[in-house]
């Protein structure tokens, strides 16, 4: 039996992943479950999969557990804090960690798996997007694997050919074809933008996610975070990614040869299917997905992105283009822009214009290390926050 570490068990990718692992009992055994502030539903999950740690990010929140667990699983060891999330991340025991902390909160947990040469399911994008070259060189380095779980990206490296990390000329590989929905805004106007609220934002068409990333998905940074990522797991630059939007969701990305062919992975919108794939590698495994119906679905559609309305696809590929530290810089400002949105402080089209201003103003370092990189982090936050109470 493999033993796992979920990392944000409580959020939409964390209870996907314990729902395959509860459909193999016999395969995978849950060593730990971790959460920020959601003590109900983690100590439900405690219940039910009896995990040896339970950590809780907010230290108040891991008291709170340890009174409930008392009388129920005092076995339970429970931890808190960034240090209790690293310490999960590590335990000899756990073959596999589930990367699923939302933002870059989940840098520091995923870097601790991967220096302890664990199998990492990354869901969280913005590690890459933070520390890319640090987090391949650090992969490499300790012999750790790292298999995507985003759908897309999961998606890819089942259509590469396995030995892709050589080059994509010498593998015959053209481009890739980085499939996005659109999100719930696709067809509106520059004006109707001005009006969305953040209930409007977090109402996803096809997919079922939490909030920062519905509204990421909305602005389409998702994306543009995405192909940051897909150019550090697939060693590749940005001008052989190509955004491509398909609203109905069934083609989850492609892979373009030199020859012609174009590699497609296929299936209803469910994340159960990537992490079942990556949990099971280079098996497969029940999912609990239900089977693809062509026949329903009818047709599939494709336009291109629309980066004048949808400015922060842009930034993304401008800060992957500047390097160092300008895939920090965008992300920071964006995980700020994107909760003073929710939060109902600034606009919806405020957001890009917030880390389009923030990457202005901050100047590109190198980023050769980690200290340095959360250095930048902080400060690409702060400088946006300064923009937000101005407007506000």
């Amino acid at each position: 039996m493999k033993g796992i570490t979920v990392l944000g068990a409580t959020g939409s990718i964390g209870v996907s992943t314990l729902d395959v692992v509860a459909r193999h009992p016999d395969l995978y055994r849950v060593v730990a479950l971790t959460a920020n502030s959601n003590v109900e539903d983690l100590f439900l999950q405690c219940l039910q999969f009896h995990p040896d740690y339970a950590v809780m990010a907010d230290e108040k929140s891991a008291q709170d557990l340890a009174n409930r667990l008392k009388s129920k699983a005092s076995y339970i060891q429970v931890l808190s804090g960034i240090d209790g999330l690293e310490e999960v991340s590590r335990l000899p025991e756990v073959d596999y960690v589930m990367a699923a902390i939302v933002g870059a909160a989940g840098l520091l947990p995923a870097l601790s798996a991967v220096r302890a040469g664990k199998r990492l399911l990354l869901a969280n994008k913005e590690a890459l997007v933070v520390s890319g070259q640090l987090f391949m060189d650090e992969a490499e380095k300790y012999g750790a694997e790292v298999l995507p779980i985003d759908s897309e990206h999961n998606a890819i490296f089942q259509c590469m050919p396995p030995d892709y990390a050589k080059g994509f000329a010498d593998v015959g590989v053209r481009s890739i074809l980085l499939t996005a929905s659109g999100g719930p805004f696709r067809e509106m106007s520059a004006e109707e933008l001005l009006q969305v609220t953040p209930e409007q934002a977090c109402a996803h068409p096809n997919w079922s996610m939490g909030q920062k990333i519905s509204v990421d998905s909305a602005t389409m940074m998702n994306k543009g975070l995405e192909v940051i990522e897909a150019c550090w797991l697939f060693h590749t630059q940005p001008d052989k990614i190509k955004v491509v939007l398909h609203p109905q969701s069934v083609i989850h990305s492609m892979v373009e040869y030199t020859d012609g062919s174009v590699l497609a992975q296929m299936g209803n919108p469910d994340m159960r299917t990537p992490i079942a794939h990556a949990l099971a590698w280079p098996k497969r495994i029940e999912s609990g997905v239900s089977s693809l119906n062509l026949f329903e679905i009818a047709r599939l559609d494709f336009e291109a992105p629309d980066c004048q309305r949808f400015p922060c696809l842009s930034l993304a590929y401008q800060a992957i283009e500047q390097g160092g530290s300008a895939p920090a810089i965008l992300n920071a400002a964006n995980e700020i822009a994107v909760a003073a949105f929710l939060d109902k402080r600034i606009g919806f089209t405020a957001i890009p214009k917030i880390v389009e201003s923030t990457l202005a103003m901050i100047p590109v370092v190198g980023a050769q290390n980690l200290s340095e990189l959360l250095e930048v982090d902080a400060e690409a936050r702060y400088v946006a926050e300064q923009q937000i109470s101005a407007l506000v």
